[in-house]
């Protein structure tokens, strides 16, 4: 069953969603060449818990840490370690916040040092603001995970198979997941007061995946590059609302 918040929740989950947006913002602007990934996390666990609120992930059984910060290859879960950011470097940053009893949760990916337009990163942003364009009531989810699949595929690459978008709110995982593949007009529906954390996840090469030997970072089987797009968005009446983004 697909939680429905009420109006007072989704507020308390833009709140919160303001706080991610910020920490994701100062992370991004500390991202050079030298820096560790374990510096990028304390920036953002540092800010979050300054703005009275607390890290989602650190929630999760077993992690401690504030992001979760993956490398080139590298899709999802990434251990903050103390590995240093080298130009060129394609890194993605994912991190939640919980505030006042509610998760929100996104993601952003930048190649280092970079003067040139990524083809491959413009790809996912316009996925993500595609699949955002779908969240409204009376769509289905099917409607949304296409609006991922084709503009990725069209780009020429491959959406992640087994790694999928999920609703959040009391929990930082609910129901329901959001592949990024699917079929117009297939699943649940969408309504009112229904919050989805929307992710575009998806590589240069095959959707074959591995777990690193952490037991955490999940990465492509051939080495390709990956990258990761994500925002926490609410059905309302007005439309979509993008609870994660600066004002």
């Amino acid at each position: 069953m697909i939680p429905i918040k009420s109006s007072k929740g989704i507020e308390l989950m833009k709140e919160g969603g303001f706080i991610a947006a910020i920490a994701l913002k100062k992370v991004i602007e500390n991202i050079h060449s030298g820096i560790k990934l374990v510096e990028l996390d304390q920036i953002a666990d540092s800010f979050i818990e300054q703005s009275g609120a607390e890290a989602s992930f650190k929630t999760v059984e077993g992690y401690s840490y504030a992001t979760c910060i993956n490398i080139n290859e590298g899709i999802v879960h990434g251990l903050p370690s103390n590995y240093e950011i080298k130009k060129g470097d394609i890194v993605s940053v994912d991190l939640g916040v919980l505030f006042k009893g509610f998760h929100t949760d996104l993601s952003y990916t930048l190649e280092v040092e970079s003067d040139r337009e990524s083809g491959f990163l413009e790809a996912g942003k316009k996925a993500l603001e595609k699949a955002i364009s779908k969240c409204v009531g009376g769509n289905r989810i099917g409607d949304v995970s296409v609006a991922i699949q084709e503009t990725i595929e069209k780009a020429g690459y491959n959406v992640s198979r087994e790694l999928v978008g999920h609703g959040v709110g009391e929990d930082l995982h609910e129901d329901p997941f959001i592949p990024g593949y699917g079929r117009k007009g297939e699943g649940p529906v969408l309504a009112e007061g229904m919050v989805f954390a929307i992710e575009v996840i998806y590589q240069k090469g095959e959707h074959d995946i591995t777990i690193d030997e952490d037991g955490w970072t999940i990465k492509t089987a051939d080495g390709s590059l990956s990258a990761l797009f994500e925002h926490t968005v609410a059905i309302t009446a007005g439309g979509p609302l993008v609870l994660t983004k600066l004002p």
